[in-house]
């Protein structure tokens, strides 16, 4: 299973330079998953830099992939988490999101490089 972080999911539908790492994992919906945190990350960048609409479209896009609800055990495990690694909020429920989903995180977030199970791609 994978889970793309927030910066993989920009820097694909940008199509950036990384665009083509993040293809893999971001295709095969099969093996996709998704956090709702990552769902607001994505909807807010495109409701800021384009318009609702095309959040709309994207979100759809990614609900073809497994979706998983932040509850209350990946919300404890995060926040232990980003206590004794000294991560963001942000990180560390996605970080927990894919550890409690045997996921590997494909992200360009630099707070994930040191991590277990990440495939990291430099900016």
């Amino acid at each position: 299973m994978n889970l793309v972080d927030s910066s993989g999911w920009l820097e694909y539908l940008a199509d950036g330079k990384n665009a083509k790492l993040f293809a893999p994992a971001i295709e095969m919906t099969n093996e996709l998953l998704v956090s709702t945190l990552n769902i607001y990350e994505i909807y807010k960048k495109i409701l800021l830099e384009k318009d609702e609409n095309s959040a709309i479209q994207v979100i759809g896009l990614m609900q073809q992939a497994r979706v998983i609800e932040v509850d209350s055990l990946i919300a404890i495990e995060a926040a232990k988490l980003s206590y004794e690694l000294k991560i963001p909020m942000a990180d560390s429920i996605i970080y927990t999101t894919a550890k409690l989903n045997k996921a590997i995180v494909w992200t360009q977030d630099i707070n994930f490089k040191k991590l277990d199970d990440v495939k990291y791609f430099k900016k």
